[in-house]
């Protein structure tokens, strides 16, 4: 069931992903939409997992089907921004180390030569199977402490001496 809801989950971010990438909105404050999509996946499988379980689940069931949920959304997110980054709009990674750049740029107390060190060692993790690796650790984590706080108040254990 975890695996069906992160397959349903991450098709959704991925939809809201391309959105705001074809949109260059992507460093916007709605790509947190993306995380909403995520709780939304998370809370919705807990309540069927619920009903289908006759109105229980315990804490563990619950982070169990919370970090299923994350893995699948993460490895899936992770082949989108790959095959997008990569194949579909190579550019979105130059905006990323452009905005990078004027960042740092704009909170001073760095040289040039710094700056230019920070973008080449930033540039070896933006693109690759490294960051691969970084979107679904990063997303397993926000998943996992997303379905700590979901189980813990949608848990209704069954009573032990029934």
């Amino acid at each position: 069931m975890g695996f069906r809801y992160g397959l349903l989950t991450g098709l959704i971010s991925i939809l809201v992903s391309f959105g705001l990438y074809a949109t260059s909105m992507d460093q916007s404050p709605l790509r947190f939409v993306g995380s909403l999509v995520l709780v939304g996946g998370i809370v919705l499988a807990m309540r069927y997992f619920k009903e289908s379980n006759q109105g229980f689940m315990s804490f563990g069931e619950g982070v169990g089907i919370g970090a299923i949920i994350s893995a699948v959304v993460g490895a899936l997110s992770a082949i989108f921004s790959y095959v997008y980054m990569n194949f579909i709009d190579p550019d979105v990674v130059v905006r990323l180390m452009d905005k990078a750049r004027a960042d740092m740029e704009a909170k001073g107390g760095l040289s040039d030569e710094q700056i230019d060190q920070s973008m080449a060692m930033a540039g070896k993790f933006i693109d690759g199977p490294f960051m691969m690796v970084i979107v679904v650790l990063l997303t397993l984590f926000m998943g996992v402490v997303l379905a700590l706080v979901a189980s813990a108040f949608l848990k209704h254990s069954k009573p032990e001496f029934e």
